[in-house]
């Protein structure tokens, strides 16, 4: 599996739009692109938000990155000039344990 990681460190006073942005707008569009099998949105006690996008495959993610990113990063753009500072890593999964 791999992992396509984002955070997004934002602005105090931007935190409630954009925590409502990405559970409305940003996510169910980034999901229905069919890249991704899983997407988890987290929200750090920093005020810092995480989104987790698991991909099947590395040709899943780089469908994604090649044929979406643009346009997803656009609108984001758009919607929020500034206030926010994202990071992004890509993940492979070596290994996972369950209970």
């Amino acid at each position: 599996m791999i992992r396509y990681e984002v955070v997004v460190v934002v602005r105090e006073e931007l935190r409630e739009r954009f925590e409502a942005y990405f559970l409305t707008k940003h996510i169910p569009e980034i999901l229905a692109t069919g890249c991704f099998l899983e997407i988890r949105f987290d929200r750090a006690d920093s005020g810092a938000f995480r989104t987790v996008y698991h991909a099947a495959t590395r040709a899943d993610l780089d469908r994604y990155l090649t044929e979406h990113t643009a346009r997803f990063r656009a609108d984001l753009a758009r919607d929020f000039p500034e206030g926010l500072t994202p990071s992004r890593e890509i993940w492979t999964e070596i290994k996972a344990w369950t209970v």
